[in-house]
C-alpha cells in the first residue's frame, strides 16, 4: 500500500466530492433523536426514537415517527428524565424494524442531530448487532454548529450553553418539551433551519460551502469504527 493510500484512509474528506456539490434545495432533511438509558456510548440502549422529515425551511408533520423501544437493560435515569418506566418500555417495540426504515431514508437525505456523535455511535452498535447492511449518511450536527458559533464569542464556554434547550432559547424559537424523542426531533430541525439561515445559507447553497463549520460530515452505520 502506497503512502498516499495510507493518507487517504486517515484523512478522507468529511463528505464525498459528488455529495458536496449538492444544493440544499435538492435535499430532504431528516431530524432524528434517540432517548437513551445512559450517555455512555458503550453502555447506552435506546428507549425511544423519534424523527421527522422536511425540506429547507419546511417541516412535513405527517412524516413524523415516534416509538418506544423495548430493552431489558437497566433503564438508568430514563424513568425520571424521559418518563419511560419499566412497564412502558416492556410494551415497546423491537428496534430492528425502525433501523431498517431509517436505512430507506438515505438517498437525497441529510440527517440532522443535536449531538450526532452520541446518537450515531449508538445506532452503529444496533446496526452491527443486527447485522444490517452498512449505509453511509450525510448529517448536519446542530450541536457542532452551536459550538462553532459560541467559540467565536467566548474563550470559555458558559455551562450548558450548547444544550438543545439553550440553543432554542437563544434563537428565540418556540419552547418545547425536552427529553421526548419526537419533540426533540422537531426542535432540532427548527434549530437546523435557523442556524442555516443565520449563516446566510439558502436553496442554492452547496453542502461543501458549509464544511468549514465542522457541522456537515458523513458516517457509515454498520461498520467497525
Amino acid at each position: 500500500m502506497s503512502w498516499l493510500s495510507v493518507l487517504a484512509r486517515w484523512f478522507k474528506p468529511t463528505i464525498a466530492k459528488e455529495i458536496g456539490v449538492r444544493q440544499l434545495a435538492e435535499l430532504k432533511f431528516l431530524a432524528v433523536d434517540l432517548e437513551l438509558t445512559s450517555l455512555d456510548v458503550n453502555d447506552a440502549h435506546i428507549t425511544s426514537i423519534g424523527w421527522v422529515e422536511g425540506s429547507l425551511n419546511r417541516i412535513n408533520v405527517s412524516s413524523s415517527e415516534y416509538r418506544v423501544i423495548r430493552t431489558r437493560k437497566s433503564l438508568g435515569q430514563s424513568p425520571v428524565i424521559h418518563g419511560l418506566t419499566r412497564d412502558i418500555v416492556d410494551d415497546g417495540e423491537a428496534i430492528e424494524a425502525y433501523a431498517k426504515k431509517l436505512s430507506s431514508l438515505v438517498s437525497n437525505y441529510i440527517w440532522v442531530f443535536h449531538n450526532a456523535a452520541l446518537d450515531l455511535k449508538v445506532l452503529n452498535r444496533v446496526y452491527r448487532k443486527l447485522n444490517l447492511s452498512p449505509i453511509t449518511i450525510v448529517y448536519f450536527d446542530t450541536l457542532q454548529l452551536a459550538l462553532y458559533e459560541l467559540n467565536k464569542q467566548h474563550q470559555v464556554l458558559p455551562s450548558n450553553s450548547a444544550t438543545l434547550s439553550a440553543c432554542m432559547k437563544r434563537a428565540q424559537l418556540p419552547e418545547f418539551h425536552a427529553h421526548n424523542a419526537l419533540d426533540d426531533a422537531f426542535a432540532t430541525l427548527q434549530l437546523c433551519y435557523f442556524q442555516l439561515s443565520a449563516l446566510g445559507a439558502g436553496y442554492n447553497t452547496r453542502l461543501s460551502d458549509l464544511l468549514h463549520t465542522g457541522a456537515i460530515k458523513s458516517y457509515t452505520l454498520g461498520e467497525n469504527h
